[in-house]
């Protein structure tokens, strides 16, 4: 019998040790850009809020998937859910420049589509792959983005890096959600895949977050690199 993951056997701790390895990467992903952030020199706290809600991120998946039940799934899924709309806020105040005003609409219509996708899939989809329906509108929200962001030179590397951002999320989606359907013939499952690839995506979204943005970035991106 199967307990919500293909890799999860039982009820034991340690029933999901890649699924619940995996979110050291999460872990990573913020200490990495936070030293970005320290080396910035600019104290920029909402940079900094992200930074440590990918790292709340790591640690409440690493919750669920040890000790599953109602608690950590709000750990797991929350700061999942604050940092994709506050994200999606932050973007469009700091790479568009939109008033309050917008900004907040904006995050209601995409918190709106999040959870049209989700009831969605919930009727259209079988109930292994239902719960990453929700999370097609963090691509279409994001590859969007780096769209919009064609006609705005300045910001081209966060353009790329939200361009990237999305083809990693697309198959990182494809990972969490075949973890059903295959799990007849891979034993582990694909979850944990959907974890590594999502630090990369949560680390290349800070990492766009942490330079700086409009004509700054022009002169940021003189320098090389590191």
């Amino acid at each position: 019998m199967r307990f919500g993951y293909c890799e999860r056997l039982d009820g034991s701790f340690w029933a999901e040790p890649f699924n619940a390895a995996t979110n050291a990467a999460f872990l990573a992903a913020a200490l990495a850009a936070f030293w970005l952030w320290r080396r910035q020199g600019v104290r920029d706290r909402s940079v900094l809020a992200l930074i440590l809600m990918v790292f709340a991120i790591g640690v409440g998946s690493f919750l669920f998937h040890t000790m599953p039940n109602r608690w950590t799934v709000a750990a797991d899924v929350l700061p999942i859910q604050l940092f994709a709309f506050g994200y999606f806020a932050f973007a469009l105040r700091r790479f568009f420049g939109a008033s309050r005003l917008v900004t907040a609409a904006g995050t209601l219509a995409f918190f709106c589509l999040a959870l049209a996708l989700s009831w969605a899939g919930r009727a259209l989809l079988p109930p292994t792959m239902a719960g990453s329906a929700g999370y097609a509108a963090f691509l279409l929200g994001f590859g969007g983005m780096a769209l919009a962001l064609l006609g705005r030179p300045a910001l081209h590397r966060q353009r790329n890096l939200l361009a990237l951002a999305s083809a990693a999320f697309a198959v990182s989606l494809t990972m969490r959600s075949i973890d059903g359907p295959l799990c007849g013939a891979l034993s582990l499952g694909t979850h944990w895949l959907w974890h590594l690839l999502n630090a990369v995506v949560l680390y290349t979204l800070l990492r766009a977050a942490v330079l700086p943005a409009g004509r700054a970035s022009i002169t940021a991106s003189s320098f090389p690199d590191r």
